[in-house]
């Protein structure tokens, strides 16, 4: 059996935080919703999410501190104690994927209302949550619905955005990473699933341009094609047709970095290298995120080259289970080294 999560609503538009009121009417949701956001994230939107909410729901609020298990139970604890029929997250990456674990465990729907587009966890259904020791991924449900304001999106530094095509251009190695793990062990693979995913990084490559510009055009682009990669990952019932050996390369940094970049920035980074590994035209990877403003080293990304071998080294650890180019060993301090040379990143 293949069970295929899509989000029932995806609004993307100006001006919808009064708005989740009719979707949430539409989708016949219960009485009582709880509104998560972060510290900074309440005064951008939250606060005024929650009011526009409080006039035909009975409306509580929570501030979220970080994706961790610790804030994963007491969002748990708050939606079991005060019988919430349904949460909506008003964030970044760590809201959503805390709602998203703590809405699955409770048995709950979630509304996605994401402030910026960083990565593509605004409509997938994994969530990337610090437990004891590395963060990971962990499978929850998608959205029921995603509410994406252009307007508040777009007050969100440009490094969000450009981190945001990091994460959709990673897909170039991941699809390649997935169609190797078809070859070699047997495992599931869905074109369809591939061709969307592959589709919404050859539109950032194409749109380089029109996104650099950082305006709302650009903002709906990258949207667009973070909710398509959400979707991708639905059909294929797994984080398979977005996140290969450079998405383990990220959660490593996360690991050993004493300050990590953005996920996408070190996702895009990572793609530099495994494009290199596979063989690809690995330059177009860095040329687009060059021309986005992206990092496309370690030096730019704020990280000492010494844990970028570190990270290439130990990747293959993070998920054993997800077979992809570093193969069931990894790579040696050596090829780790050469890679990361030739490619530039360090």
């Amino acid at each position: 059996m293949h069970l295929m999560q899509l989000p029932r609503e995806v609004l993307l538009g100006e001006n919808l935080k009064g708005e989740v009121v009719n979707v949430a009417k539409r989708i016949g949701l219960g009485r009582k919703a709880l509104v998560l956001y972060g510290k900074h994230t309440k005064k951008i939107a939250g606060r005024e999410v929650e009011e526009n909410l409080s006039g035909e729901y009975e409306v509580d609020g929570l501030t979220v501190k970080g994706a961790t298990m610790e804030e994963v139970n007491r969002t748990l604890d708050e939606i079991r104690g005060g019988e919430f029929d349904w949460l909506i997250a008003v964030g970044g990456g760590s809201i959503i994927d805390v709602a998203k674990l703590a809405s699955f465990k409770a048995g709950v729907p979630f509304i996605s209302f994401p402030t910026t587009a960083s990565h593509d966890g605004i409509a997938s259904a994994n969530a990337s949550i610090k437990d004891i020791g590395a963060k990971t991924s962990v499978k929850a449900v998608p959205p029921i619905a995603v509410v994406a304001d252009v307007e508040v999106i777009k007050t969100a530094p440009y490094r969000y955005l450009a981190a945001g095509v990091g994460d959709m251009i990673s897909n170039l190695t991941a699809v390649k990473d997935w169609q190797l793990a078809h070859r070699i062990k047997g495992e599931y693979y869905s074109e369809y699933a591939a061709s969307l995913s592959l589709m919404s990084a050859k539109m950032v490559i194409k749109n380089a341009d029109i996104i650099r510009l950082g305006n709302e055009e650009s903002v709906r682009k990258v949207v667009k094609g973070l909710i398509s990669c959400g979707v991708a990952m639905s059909i294929a019932g797994s984080s398979r047709p977005a996140s290969g050996a450079e998405h383990l390369f990220s959660h490593a940094l996360d690991a050993i970095a004493p300050k990590p970049a953005l996920h996408g920035e070190q996702v895009g980074v990572g793609t530099i290298i495994m494009a290199y590994l596979h063989g690809m035209k690995w330059e177009r990877v860095r040329e687009t995120l060059k021309r986005m403003g992206a990092p496309t080293n370690a030096y730019e990304l704020g990280i000492d080259p010494e844990y970028i071998i570190e990270a290439l080294t130990i990747a293959h650890t993070i998920r054993p289970e997800r077979y992809t180019i570093l193969g069931k060993d990894g790579l040696t301090r050596e090829a780790a080294e050469k890679a990361a040379k030739i490619t530039g990143v360090i």
